[in-house]
């Protein structure tokens, strides 16, 4: 199969690990071979409660025996859309209580930077340098690593960036100013969390003088930071938050949130002012569902707190400087981009999944699903000691 795989399906970089799947089940891959490997990753953080989770397979299943794609979005009442998003209201501050389903992270994006301009009648974007928050044209105008974007320009215009946590850039939030977007907790910049109120600061700019706050919540949400959202754990609440990834545990989805008062300039002036044919799909919103259930009526969102300080307790090595991040979002910091790429594949070789970050050559993704038992924790954290120690005694 290998061979058809890198013959027929497009590539996204030139080495890519090409393992052969045959199945996944709680906190394991298995190869083609059989080899079971201790999910470390989680699909990229998309897999929120493991692999194959029976509550999710259950709602799938059950959906798809009543019906699948009947319309495109916002014409029909269908139960499992409208039911996650009622449920995800009563668990958000007010005023975030109206959301739209959309495919992807990206979308998602794509949706409230067009929000943004249709509530201000402004144009100009703000984002951070280093932020990712996608990769269609509109996100990638926001993404702040001009190496990943230069090839493709021109971007959207009307779009300047600031640096994390520097409170004095938050002077460039104007009167001119649609919105600024920023990640609650920077991604592939090396899961930088935001300092010294900062989020708050930003609140207050934005209120100051018009301006849209959106939060990226794509990597954070659904449990991983030990709340249901990243913002949470800040004392702030934005004017809109995007979400994806862990959404729907591993199933193909995204959505924005934000007022009513806001949400409903979409359906006017004009009117389809955002649409899509799959967003909210049932099968995919019963998947969400389940998800939303299970993370907010289980202990997992505590024990994801609990899990990052064992993680940090057994990650203890001279050649790991730092252990970045919140909850089950952490990047174990080494001295440089040779030794983690060293660690990432060894231990791949030994049986567990770890990945890159975007732009932080230094940093080891850890983003396990929120299921991961202390036991695996100890299992993996002790193969990856096992190779740091390897490589310090070369």
């Amino acid at each position: 199969m290998l061979n058809d795989f890198f013959k027929y399906q497009a590539q996204t970089s030139p080495h890519p690990l090409a393992m052969e799947i045959s199945r996944a089940e709680g906190s394991y891959i298995y190869d083609a071979e059989g080899n079971a490997y201790l999910d470390f990753v989680a699909g990229v953080s998309a897999n929120t409660l493991g692999h194959q989770p029976k509550r999710v397979n259950d709602a799938i299943k059950a959906q798809l025996d009543k019906y699948s794609h009947v319309m495109v979005y916002g014409e029909y009442a269908q139960h499992p859309a409208t039911e996650f998003c009622k449920l995800l209201a009563s668990h958000l501050p007010e005023p975030l209580n109206k959301t739209y389903l959309v495919n992807s992270g990206t979308e998602a994006i794509e949706g409230a930077l067009k929000l943004a301009r249709r509530v201000t009648g402004r144009s100009q974007l703000i984002s951070c340098f280093n932020a990712y928050h996608g990769n269609t044209m509109g996100s990638m105008s926001v993404m702040g690593f001009e190496e990943r974007k230069q090839i493709f320009r021109p971007l959207i215009p009307d779009v300047d960036f600031i640096t994390f946590n520097n409170e004095d850039d938050l002077e460039k939030i104007t009167t001119k100013t649609a919105g600024i977007i920023l990640e609650t907790i920077q991604g592939g910049a090396g899961f930088i969390q935001p300092e010294n109120d900062f989020l708050k600061k930003v609140r207050q700019r934005c209120t100051e003088v018009g301006a849209v706050m959106i939060l990226d919540e794509i990597q954070p949400g659904f449990g991983r930071t030990g709340k249901l959202f990243g913002f949470q754990n800040y004392d702030v609440v934005p004017d809109v938050i995007v979400m994806g990834k862990g959404m729907a545990s591993g199933m193909p989805v995204g959505a924005f949130t934000a007022s009513a008062e806001m949400m409903d300039l979409l359906s006017h002036d004009p009117k389809l002012g955002h649409i899509t044919t799959f967003g909210g799909h049932p099968v995919i919103a019963a998947a969400s569902l389940a998800t939303l259930q299970e993370v907010t009526e289980s202990n997992l969102m505590q024990e994801a707190l609990e899990k990052e300080q064992l993680f940090r307790e057994l990650l203890v090595h001279p050649l790991i400087k730092e252990v970045r991040g919140k909850g089950l979002m952490l990047a174990a910091m080494t001295e440089s981009p040779e030794i983690t790429n060293q660690v990432i594949l060894e231990c791949h070789k030994r049986g567990v999944i770890l990945f890159w970050l975007l732009f932080e050559g230094k940093a080891i993704r850890i983003t396990p699903p929120l299921t991961l038992s202390k036991e695996e924790i100890r299992k993996g954290c002790g193969i990856i000691i096992e190779v740091l120690n390897e490589i310090a005694n070369c």
